[in-house]
């Protein structure tokens, strides 16, 4: 099946699917678009390896609006596209609105979660790949001030702030962490020029490392942490190339796997809530050939010796999605 590069009219989009087989996936970005260097390059990524490796092919769209949401989630399932996937937490309310009328049908929901019978909602511990990178932070800060530069204000993005906090402070507990977001609408996930003044703003402070998760705005927050001579410190997927020796590392986000896993189980998928954390390797670190030079022995060891305890229970990272408030940053 031609793959969707754009969203177009219903008449042509109808048309389109209407010779391809039944079964045929489908993905839908959420704004910003497929190639924005993140979260949705992530998904795009994991069904790329899967049309690659299966031979199979899948349908897919990026939006231009919210009100594009429902409408093509409604077009897929009425061409029989199954499983449609779907990334980003902005997608749960039209999910709740529309999978009801076709249960026949498997959602899936990355990044959010959607109690209904044919929906699989995949949510990620944020919070805890946050913890190992603000470890990481805090080792390789010179000035004992490290900072956080976010997108849309949300719980969401609150709960990696505060387990980049809770992990800067394991390794420093008199360390400041500086903490921004970019807005409160969607705009602020792409918005670079925005992230740039914000860390304009932070380095003023004294930040000599940066977190951002940000979507499309951390470019501007790398570009400009790079251009200044701090580090930067990439999210979701890995950005580590994006600015060679300055990203000291980036918090991936397996969004990759959870499309991929979706495209292979096919309409056999479980639905329920599946979470991705550190004990499945959901979440973690990125080291490459890009940031290897900047990750001492001694980041390696701290970080493998949390995951474990992590793991086992030992260290509990603060969620902010469950338990608002946030012991390690005041918001």
């Amino acid at each position: 099946m031609t793959h969707l590069a754009k969203f177009l009219g219903a008449s042509a989009v109808l048309a389109l699917s209407a010779g391809a087989a039944l079964a045929d996936p489908a993905l839908v970005f959420d704004l910003g678009g497929k190639f924005d260097k993140s979260f949705n390059e992530s998904a795009h990524t994991g069904a790329t390896r899967w049309a690659e490796e299966t031979g199979n092919s899948y349908a897919e769209v990026e939006l231009q609006s919210d009100a594009q949401r429902e409408q093509a989630l409604r077009r897929f399932a009425e061409a029989g596209n199954n499983p449609i996937v779907t990334v980003g937490f902005s997608f749960m309310t039209p999910l709740e609105e529309i999978a009801a009328d076709y249960p026949d049908t498997k959602f899936v929901i990355v990044d959010g979660v959607v109690d209904l019978p044919n929906v699989r909602s995949v949510i990620f511990n944020e919070h805890e790949g946050s913890y190992l990178v603000g470890q990481m932070a805090a080792m390789a800060s010179e000035s004992d001030t490290v900072g956080f530069i976010g997108g849309m204000d949300i719980p969401l993005i609150r709960k990696f702030a505060c387990g980049y906090a809770q992990g800067a402070k394991a390794v420093n507990p008199d360390i400041t962490v500086l903490s921004n977001m970019t807005g409160t609408t969607p705009a602020a996930w792409n918005d670079p020029v925005k992230g740039s003044e914000l860390t304009q703003a932070q380095i003023s402070q004294g930040a000599d490392v940066v977190y951002a998760a940000a979507g499309g705005t951390g470019i501007g927050v790398l570009q400009t942490a790079a251009d200044q001579g701090i580090l930067s410190i990439g999210v979701d997927s890995n950005q580590n190339y994006l600015q060679p020796g300055k990203v000291l590392t980036s918090m991936v986000k397996r969004v990759d796997n959870a499309v991929y896993d979706a495209f292979e189980a096919g309409t056999e998928i479980e639905t329920g809530i599946n979470v991705m954390g550190v004990n499945n390797e959901g979440v973690g670190i990125a080291v490459d050939e890009h940031n290897e030079a900047l990750v001492t022995e001694e980041m390696t060891a701290a970080v493998e010796d949390a995951k474990a305890k992590i793991a086992s229970g030992e260290i509990e990272v603060h969620d902010y999605m469950s338990d608002e408030g946030c012991p390690s940053l005041d918001f």
